[in-house]
C-alpha cells in the first residue's frame, strides 16, 4: 500500500513538474517573440534614420560644394577690388602731381606775363 502511494504521489509531483515546465516554456516564448517583435521595429527604424543619414550627408555634399565655389568667388571679388582700388590710388597721386606742377606752371606763366 506504502509503494502504492509513492507512485501516486511521484506521479502527481511529476506532472506538477512537468505542467511547471510548459508554463515556463510558453512564458520563455512569449519574451522572445516580444524580442523578435522589438528587433524588427529597431531594424525599421534604423532603415528609416540611415535612409535621413544618406539624404543629410548628401546635402551636405552639395552645401560644402556651394561654400566652396561661392567662397573663391568672394575672393576673385576681393581681389578685383583690391587691384582696382590700388589702380584708383596710383590714379589719384598722378593726379595730385598732376595738378601740383598744373599749378606751379600756372604760376610760372602768370609771372611771366605780369
Amino acid at each position: 500500500m506504502m509503494n502504492n502511494f509513492n507512485q501516486t504521489a511521484s506521479g502527481g509531483s511529476l506532472q506538477n513538474y512537468n505542467n511547471d515546465l510548459v508554463s515556463c516554456l510558453q512564458e520563455l516564448r512569449q519574451k522572445r517573440e516580444a524580442v523578435a517583435k522589438e528587433i524588427i521595429s529597431e531594424e525599421r527604424e534604423k532603415s528609416r534614420i540611415q535612409k535621413q543619414l544618406a539624404e543629410l550627408t548628401e546635402q551636405l555634399q552639395r552645401l560644402n560644394m556651394s561654400i566652396g565655389k561661392k567662397t573663391q568667388s568672394r575672393n576673385d571679388y576681393d581681389k578685383t577690388i583690391q587691384e582696382t582700388e590700388a589702380a584708383y590710388m596710383k590714379i589719384l597721386e598722378s593726379s595730385q602731381t598732376l595738378l601740383h606742377v598744373l599749378k606751379r606752371e600756372t604760376q610760372n606763366l602768370n609771372k611771366k606775363s605780369t
